[in-house]
């Protein structure tokens, strides 16, 4: 039965790890100003084009 603690404990670290994750690229996309994020996608058009 103490296995499935450890299970259980490693699971919830992992799901903790993933929010971290999530939440720092969040941080990192929202740092763009309207004018930077309207010019990073015209470049990716034009590189696709």
């Amino acid at each position: 039965m103490r296995w499935w603690k450890v299970v259980g404990l490693a699971g919830l670290v992992g799901v903790a790890a993933t929010g971290v994750v999530v939440a720092r690229a969040e941080r990192r996309r929202r740092a763009y100003s309207p004018d930077e994020i309207r010019d990073r996608l015209r470049a990716r058009a034009a590189e696709a084009s």
